[in-house]
Parts: C-alpha cells; structure tokens; sequence
C-alpha cells in the first residue's frame, strides 16, 4: 500500500513538474546593439509588461564581445524560461549565449544572426549598408557621427528622439566587429526576425539572407534601423508570437 501511494504521490508531482517546465514563458530578455543602450527597449517593455511578461533589460558595455556576452548570461541565470531578443549588433550576441538552458526561442531585431566562425565585420563587407557614418572616436571605439544619427540609425523616429540618441550613443570597441561567433543559437532553437525594409546600418538584403538561411520566422516593416521605436507594437506582438510558440 505504502509502496502504491509513493508512486501515486511521484506521479502527480512529476505532472506538477512538467506543468511548471512546460508553461507559458512569461520572460523576456532584451539586449541592445551597438550605438545605443537599453533604454530604447522602453516602449516595446511597456507594452510587454502590460500584457503580463517579466521583462529583462540587458545593459552591455560594448567592450568586448566576451564581456558583453558574459553580461547577457548573468541575466540569463536569473530570468527563468525567456524569449531572448537581441537587436542589430545584439543577435551577435544572442547567438552565442542562446544556447544557455534559459532561452527557449529567439527573436532578431534589425539584427545579425551569424553562423558559427562568421563575424559582424565580415557580413557587413560581404553585403555593405547604406551609411558609411561610422567613425572612430579614440581608444579603439567607433561611433555613428551625430549630424548623420538621425537618417542613418533612427530615420522615422522623432527628431528630438533621434538627436538626443545620437548625443548618448554608446561607442563599441572595434575589435568587437571581427569576434567570431562560436554558436549559433538558432540552430537548435526556433527563431524569429524582424527586418527594417530601410534599414541604413544593416543592409535588408543581408538581413534577409541571415533570416533566410536560418529559418526564422519573418515580418518585414517599413522603417529604419531603429524598427523597435518606430513600431514597438509590431515588435512586440512577435515577441509575444514566439513566447506563445514555446510554450
């Protein structure tokens, strides 16, 4: 009798469990690409939070590729069960880390997706972008120059919106454009994309290759390479679209 109930009370717990694993993913993770910070999340997080997601915003110091990868993890140990979103120079980054046992599908903002051994330097040369804006401000950093910000990065957002961007931007280390990327996430797990149809900082159809060769669910929009600002909603019914899917 006893040996019955034990098997009985395993049972039930094992149908907890897997009810707990396998539920709705409530988390998302957004990482930020080069020449920006976290806050240009804000409007896409608000709507994300309203609709009940615990939302996670990576600040990476754009130092090095390791150490803006290590940031990503850090919040990734934390978050529980997410959809992690990287933008621009931030799907370099989220496939790397997206193999970590946190993330259950990843969305591509405006973004990289590189398979392993590429680097962001080497898929820009290979299908150039409209701007040629970025230049060097010292110390081995570059920067999007602020007179061109505006039309290059952020051409359909607000003008006060796009100057004060231009005037906070965070510069990024060079080097980090020839990091190799030594995973790629998007090979063992769904992924999803959102291309800027005029995008000036990544080529579209380059975006559409990257999209292309690695499956990934696509929405194109009409819009700039700050697509996150100009149609949150949009951006993030897909985040909403892949939490859904992974469930």
């Amino acid at each position: 009798m006893k040996t019955t109930l034990t098997l009985a009370l395993s049972a039930v717990l094992g149908i907890a469990l897997a009810s707990v694993s396998h539920g709705a993913v409530k988390n998302v993770v957004l990482v930020h690409g080069a020449f920006a910070d976290g806050s240009g999340w804000k409007p896409v997080a608000d709507i994300l939070e309203h609709h009940g997601y615990t939302v996670y915003v990576v600040q990476e110091p754009e130092t090095t590729f390791e150490a803006d990868v290590a940031a990503t993890r850090l919040v990734l140990d934390r978050s529980g069960p997410c959809v992690l979103v990287g933008h621009s120079y931030g799907g370099m980054i989220i496939s790397e880390v997206g193999v970590h046992p946190a993330v259950r599908s990843l969305v591509y903002v405006a973004a990289f997706e590189p398979a392993v051994g590429e680097t962001a330097g080497a898929l820009q040369s290979k299908t150039p972008p409209a701007s040629k804006a970025v230049v060097p401000v010292g110390g081995g950093f570059v920067q999007v120059k602020p007179d061109a910000f505006p039309k290059d990065f952020a051409a359909d957002v607000p003008k006060p919106v796009s100057r004060f961007m231009a005037i906070s931007q965070v510069p990024i280390a060079v080097a980090i454009f020839d990091a190799k990327a030594t995973a790629a996430a998007w090979t063992q797990k769904p992924s999803y994309a959102v291309i800027p149809q005029q995008d000036r900082m990544i080529n579209p159809d380059l975006e559409r290759f990257m999209s292309t060769r690695a499956k990934s669910e696509t929405i194109e929009l009409p819009g700039s390479h700050a697509i996150f600002l100009s149609h949150p909603t949009e951006v993030a019914a897909l985040i909403e679209k892949a939490a859904k899917a992974a469930d």
